[in-house]
């Protein structure tokens, strides 16, 4: 909450003074779009631990499954409310989604184009929403398959813009630059479609995996969901807080077992000679 305030006091003063703002205590310095959006996050996180709470009670209730469907579907809603502000992120600064500037730091390591990838999504899922009917792994393996086609596609084409504008920036002679620039730039709007179909991709995951899930089945995957990046969010925060110390130690321990490596390699190279 003091974060989520913090962005608010500053965001008011990027308003008054700009279209930049530099907030976090890092001299991070983001577009005041960027800064709305990570205000929205925050309030949709906050939202997004109530509505668990109450699936977790749900499942533990005696509830109708009419009931329970109306607490899921309202829980889907809940994330497309996020794929609706990040629309609206992305043609403000899509660079600050795509970075994943947004996420915890363990969370990004795991960034695919903005967000979750939806196949690993769902491989973990398999795994955590045991025992399914048989048609319904078959589904689940399905639509795992479909997923790592159009990711495929995705990362592919990214991989072509990327070389593009590598190609638009490194060739030919330059006089002044802005022609490069110029198209440099019209190559870089392309950006925002990228995350735009990546979003609509794990949109669409979320909403298959609850045609092939019972209702509690679906409870359980967001509540799966959930926890996991609840986890990664943890995670990021222990790392954060570590005693130097304990980073003082960590990096000696990793020095010696390179270089260690190193030696041994070096050894095995030349043991020939």
């Amino acid at each position: 909450r003091l974060k989520l305030t913090q962005i608010e006091q500053e965001l008011q003063r990027a308003r008054s003074q700009g279209l930049f703002v530099d907030y976090g205590g890092v001299g991070s310095t983001v577009s005041s779009g960027a800064a709305m959006f990570d205000m929205e996050y925050a309030r949709w996180l906050e939202e997004d631990h109530r509505l668990m709470g109450e699936l977790r009670n749900g499942l533990q209730a005696p509830l109708s499954d009419s009931d329970m469907r109306v607490m899921v579907d309202g829980y889907l809603s809940h994330y497309d409310e996020i794929f609706r502000l990040k629309v609206v992120a992305a043609k403000s600064d899509v660079f600050h989604l795509i970075n994943g500037m947004w996420t915890s730091q363990a969370e990004r390591c795991f960034l695919w184009i903005g967000g979750f990838r939806p196949s690993d999504l769902i491989t973990m899922l398999i795994q955590q929403l045991e025992p399914l009917a048989e048609q319904q792994i078959m589904g689940m393996y399905g639509l795992r398959h479909s997923s790592q086609q159009a990711e495929e596609a995705l990362s592919q084409g990214l991989e072509q813009l990327q070389q593009s504008l590598v190609d638009t920036i490194a060739g030919g002679p330059v006089v002044d630059g802005v022609q490069q620039m110029v198209l440099a730039m019209s190559k870089l709007a392309n950006l925002e479609g990228f995350v735009r179909q990546a979003d609509n991709l794990r949109q669409q995951t979320l909403h298959q995996l609850c045609r092939l899930l019972t209702v509690r089945q679906a409870a359980r995957c967001f509540i799966v969901i959930g926890e996991y990046y609840g986890r990664l969010r943890a995670l990021s925060s222990l790392w954060a807080s570590r005693p130097r110390e304990t980073l003082i130690s960590d990096d000696n321990s990793c020095q010696t077992t390179t270089e260690m490596q190193i030696v041994q390699h070096s050894q095995n190279y030349f043991s020939s000679f």
